[in-house]
């Protein structure tokens, strides 16, 4: 017989066409706490100065702890800095080897995939698709739509953390620009070894 007290469900809202919630708050960043992240520094700081909402997210509130699943929701709304599409700040887990899976909603983009030794990734994001991050990898979300945002369900590890230290100083080694009307993965100009 179990000793340990039981602990209750939880139970979320989120809407399937907006991604946002009803009953939870929304994290949100804005141009202001992003704009070093693209190359295009005056753009960037044009764009900070409006504080653009650049993307927000739903932390459904559970555990952070070892066994539990945290979940939530992402919106990256659509827009450019100068040729580069909107994205979030991306990150790798504190716990270095979790991973995370990420499943499209609605819109249309990528996700950005690095791991410390170099190794580059991109996938599609498309409606209905899912996307796994493996451990070992910072991700980030881009949306190359111009007019719709681009909104995905996600899960990771309850004890992953989030690391936006690294990307913050680093950056990403690729990043995702408009070139010919379409979407280019290209060097980044402002990566850091």
């Amino acid at each position: 017989m179990s000793t340990t007290a039981p602990r209750p469900a939880v139970v979320t809202d989120f809407s399937l066409v907006t991604g946002l919630s009803r009953t939870k708050k929304p994290l949100q960043r804005r141009m202001s706490a992003m704009a070093g992240m693209y190359a295009d520094q005056k753009a960037a700081e044009r764009l900070a100065e409006e504080d653009v909402l650049v993307y927000e997210f739903f932390d459904m509130g559970v555990p952070q702890s070892s066994g539990e699943v945290a979940y939530g929701t992402s919106i990256t709304y659509p827009g450019k800095v100068g040729d580069e599409y909107f994205m979030t700040k991306g990150h790798f887990h504190s716990v270095l080897d979790t991973a995370e899976i990420y499943y499209c909603l609605r819109g249309q983009g990528l996700m950005m995939m690095e791991n410390p030794e170099g190794d580059v990734q991109w996938q599609e994001f498309t409606p209905g698709q899912g996307v796994y991050v493996p451990g070992r990898y910072a991700h980030r979300s881009i949306n190359t739509s111009l007019d719709e945002p681009l909104i995905t369900f996600f899960a990771f590890p309850g004890h992953a953390g989030h690391d936006y230290g690294t990307i913050e100083s680093k950056g990403f080694r690729k990043i995702v620009v408009e070139r010919d009307g379409v979407p280019a993965v290209v060097d980044n100009p402002k990566w850091a070894q």
